[in-house]
């Protein structure tokens, strides 16, 4: 038997999180931003992930056509089940989407049950992004 070669190169989704009518240049700065901070260039990304009600959001889909990576959006029942997960919960975010974070839930829901966040959310005046990272299970 063989060993199949994975690709190595670590992969990252950035959650993304924003009032409606943020602003794309805001919204794409502090990305920039979360990705400089975890030392992550954007080849790394598989993708961007959000709330389903920021499907239709300008900034996030400028964001992803930005650093030409798809978009997936996650349901408020779906981010909830990562709040045991996540480093900030909230409870005003739970009191205004159902659920306790944004950001940091989705960019976790995204990569799966073996997602590792190596970037906790950060803020903007309106935009909050996380980073997670997917890993490989080796034996």
């Amino acid at each position: 038997m063989s060993n199949p070669d994975f690709n190595s190169t670590p992969r990252y989704v950035l959650g993304l999180g924003c009032e409606r009518g943020a602003d794309a240049d805001e919204v794409l700065a502090l990305a920039l931003q979360a990705l400089g901070m975890a030392d992550i260039e954007p080849e790394q990304l598989a993708g961007i992930a959000s709330i389903d009600g920021r499907r239709k959001e300008p900034a996030i889909l400028a964001v992803a056509d930005h650093l030409d990576v798809a978009a997936v959006f996650f349901d408020a029942e779906t981010l909830e089940r990562e709040t045991p997960r996540i480093k900030n919960p909230s409870a005003v975010v739970f009191a205004r989407v159902g659920c306790h974070g944004v950001a940091e839930s989705a960019a976790m829901a995204a990569v799966g049950p073996t997602a590792e966040l190596v970037l906790p959310k950060i803020k903007s005046a309106h935009a909050t992004a996380a980073i997670a990272r997917i890993l490989l299970q080796k034996q």
